[in-house]
């Protein structure tokens, strides 16, 4: 492999515009298929084979009408003032009749007459009787004066105007909010992006003239996630780190390059095939987060061999680029193998959008890798010997000296002498931050966690102040008899909603309708909890229980659906998947590191490190976005669930990310080892050699993380801190300072491998100690 990689580099150096042109053509192939296909993503996040999405696409057959999403806007009066004067009134009104009047949208009294005659259709009876008997109706408005009424009194009631009520819309107790909640007849993924927009555009109409009336719209009409200034910051950080660690312009500026160059072609190329593969909002951002921080960190490590190689050797540039290529080339190949093979794991999982955003991150990793060997000693051979400035190759020999008493120097031997207090105190304090794990709760953010200053959060709060918190999160069920023949009645469906809102955390039942065979009715339920609150998800786990009083007292089979129900269904496949993913990364780890470090005890140690530290990393995410500890520091106002698939994701990426520091680091300890050094010396020796460039790629990684930390979006920011928390623990604590320990402890030890074993594997030739003694051979490379 070294041997390989290093004629490689040494043709890309000679012969630059070679490979640039290659990649320019790619790039511009890109352009070219944006300009033609254009960008598709939505938000849905659909797991196939869950008890909400069958409901769900049972519905999308038999009734499409009411498989659609549902959204709802908040109008408020000022303090002390009521929304129900004519003026203010008519002003929502309109509003209203100009949403119902948009494309994608139902207007409920065509769909309650539809749901009437079905009704009286599978009644026998005539369908205007079934209608003047209230037995079906799609507004939950009207529903609140219903029979529902003598079983519990709600504090509220339909808006009216010129003595009727308005569809869709219910006024709270004291007149000072209304809530208009409407049916979209798609579900809101499926929706152009001008429909939103165009809904959004008609309610806030009503704030015209100084009515006095302030229109919020919900959490599920926000726009795509997007990136922000935040991001780069981190961008920014990382310029001064490699300022710092290259000493010059020039050679800080050549990671950069090929790390945004990757980042647009691995996005770019996601995007111009988007019309063809479904990709979620969050998955292009996801890739510009991978890809900048390990385009930066892998074109770092090559950069960094080759002024090591030209300053301590004398080699020309042309040389020393080649064998850096060969050399710290083949860790970078095998550290990108790493990520991708952790990313690809997800696959196993089976769940599609997962699979998307693993696949989307791992070809960004992929084209990282190949830029980071082909365009970076193309850019090498243009810059030349300017790679390094005279005034360092004149510093080279004090700066050398300095090197073997310096920090790091001083640092590894005192993490050597302590190794056993180093390792009792590492273990306790990530201990102690993995104690939160056991109380973390997953979901989808909703407007509940979102900040106080944001329209989704605003409209939470009024809606939870109107009406209760249930409203943000309501519950679609479907009723079908248990014998297929059979057909639900109109006073099956009466009996049931009348039992359904005798439940505890019920607020209000509204029938919708049956279906034109008569074996399908739909009803709406509004809990009294929150959509992510856990006695919500026990109400769903008590409607769908087959045995409850509920169904077999109606001989009927419940299932529920909507956003709430989806979003509890998923996060329960994605806990359940979390324990076998972390058993396919242990597996995996083992595999690799034996390959790379040909050794029994270094994939061990080096896995059992990773858990610690991935553990550490999601006790401190959970302490902080589930708990809200250091809410003000981090950017946000309140602490809510953690985002369903963050732990399965970030465990994919912080063990890919992890072993990268395992490479180059005990890579380095190898070497020294490999080379005659022995005991502690060899492992003091390889941290000196590989610490500097650990240290800066850590920085620089964290840098990148955690500039999305202050993204807007509540589902951006958990994913952030972890990689950047996820990142700091690992590189610094684990990488840095408990690997030197467990090495010191073990001693040459550390290198054990089986005889038998030492003849089936493979040698990589990761150090390119093969390639070293060819070319020593042959004396190339000397000026």
């Amino acid at each position: 492999m070294s041997t390989f990689l290093y004629r490689l580099g040494k043709s890309a150096y000679t012969k630059p515009w070679y490979f640039l042109t290659v990649w320019i053509l790619i790039l511009g192939v890109i352009g070219a298929l944006l300009g033609v296909n254009g960008i598709q993503s939505s938000s849905e996040m659909k797991i196939e084979g869950t008890e909400s999405q069958k409901v769900l696409d049972m519905l999308v057959k038999e009734l499409p009408a009411a498989a659609g999403g549902q959204a709802s806007v908040a109008f408020t009066a000022p303090d002390g003032e009521r929304l129900d004067t004519p003026e203010r009134s008519a002003r929502i009104l309109k509003a209203i009749n100009d949403v119902y009047s948009m494309d994608y949208i139902i207007n409920p009294a065509e769909l309650a007459a539809q749901a009437a005659a079905a009704a009286g259709q599978a009644a026998g009876a005539d369908p205007s009787a079934a209608a003047s008997g209230q037995t079906a109706t799609a507004d939950p408005s009207a529903a609140a004066g219903q029979a529902t009424a003598s079983v519990q009194a709600v504090p509220y009631g339909p808006l009216i105007v010129d003595g009727a009520p308005v569809p869709g819309v219910m006024l709270s107790a004291d007149g000072s909010i209304a809530l208009f909640q409407f049916q979209f007849t798609v579900q809101q993924t499926s929706l152009p992006s001008s429909v939103p927009d165009n809904v959004i555009k008609a309610v806030t109409e009503v704030e015209q003239a100084g009515s006095g009336i302030t229109a919020i719209p919900s959490d599920s009409l926000k726009s795509t996630p997007s990136i922000g200034s935040t991001e780069a910051i981190g961008v920014a950080v990382a310029a001064v780190v490699l300022f710092i660690t290259l000493g010059s312009i020039v050679a800080a500026g050549l990671p950069l390059i090929t790390a945004l160059l990757g980042v647009a072609i691995s996005v770019g190329g996601a995007f111009a095939l988007s019309n063809i593969v479904h990709m979620n909002d969050i998955t292009p951002i996801l890739a510009v987060m991978i890809g900048l921080a390990v385009g930066i960190d892998y074109s770092l490590f090559i950069v960094n061999r080759q002024r090591r190689l030209i300053l301590d050797e004398n080699l020309s540039a042309k040389e020393a680029a080649s064998r850096a290529v060969g050399t710290a080339g083949s860790a970078v190949f095998f550290a990108g193998l790493t990520v991708i093979i952790a990313l690809c794991g997800m696959l196993v999982i089976g769940i599609g959008f997962l699979s998307t955003m693993a696949l989307v991150a791992a070809v960004s990793v992929l084209i990282t890798v190949l830029l980071a060997l082909t365009l970076l000693p193309a850019l090498l051979g243009l810059v030349g010997e300017r790679i390094c400035t005279a005034k360092a190759r004149s510093k080279n020999v004090a700066s050398a000296n300095k090197a073997r008493n310096g920090f790091s120097h001083r640092w590894a031997n005192a993490t050597v002498k302590y190794r056993w207090a180093i390792i009792v105190l590492v273990v306790l304090v990530l201990g102690t931050a993995a104690i939160p794990v056991t109380k973390m709760e997953l979901g989808i953010p909703s407007g509940a966690s979102a900040n106080l200053d944001t329209p989704a959060r605003q409209s939470y709060d009024i809606i939870s102040k109107g009406f209760g918190e249930g409203f943000n999160g309501p519950l679609l069920l479907v009723a079908q008899p248990n014998n297929p023949s059979d057909k639900i009645s109109m006073e099956t469906l009466g009996k049931l909603v009348q039992e359904l809102q005798m439940h505890d955390n019920v607020t209000l039942v509204s029938p919708m309708g049956v279906n034109a065979t008569g074996d399908i009715a739909i009803i709406s339920l509004i809990p009294k909890t929150g959509p992510t609150d856990t006695k919500t998800r026990d109400l769903v786990q008590d409607l769908r229980d087959p045995a409850s009083s509920l169904a077999s007292s109606n001989d009927v089979t419940l299932g529920v659906t909507g956003f709430t129900a989806i979003n509890i269904d998923m996060s329960s496949k994605l806990s359940d998947a979390f324990p076998v993913y972390i058993g396919i990364i242990v597996i995996l780890s083992l595999i690799i590191l034996l390959l790379v470090f040909r050794s029994v005890i270094v994939p061990i140690k080096a896995t059992v490190g990773f858990i610690l530290s991935v553990l550490a990393t999601f006790g401190l995410t959970t302490a902080v976005y589930q708990w809200g500890w250091l809410h003000s520091l981090f950017g946000f106002d309140t602490g809510g669930p953690l985002l369903s698939f963050m732990p399965i994701l970030v465990t994919g990426i912080l063990y890919g990310l992890a072993m990268d520091y395992q490479v180059f680091l005990v890579s380095s300890m190898r070497e020294a080892y490999v080379h005659g050094r022995r005991g502690n010396d060899s492992v003091v020796h390889g941290y000196d050699l590989a610490s500097r460039v650990v240290l800066a790629a850590g920085v620089i990684m964290v840098s990148v993380f955690a500039g999305f930390i202050f993204a807007p979006d509540a589902m951006i920011k958990q994913i952030g801190f972890a990689l950047a928390f996820g990142i700091l623990i690992d590189a610094f604590i684990i990488r840095m300072t408990l690997v030197p320990a467990v090495m010191a402890v073990f001693g040459d030890k550390a290198w054990w491998l089986p005889k038998w074993l030492d003849r089936l594997l493979p040698n990589l030739d990761v150090e390119g100690d093969k390639l070293i003694a060819m070319l020593n051979a042959k004396g190339e490379g000397k000026k």
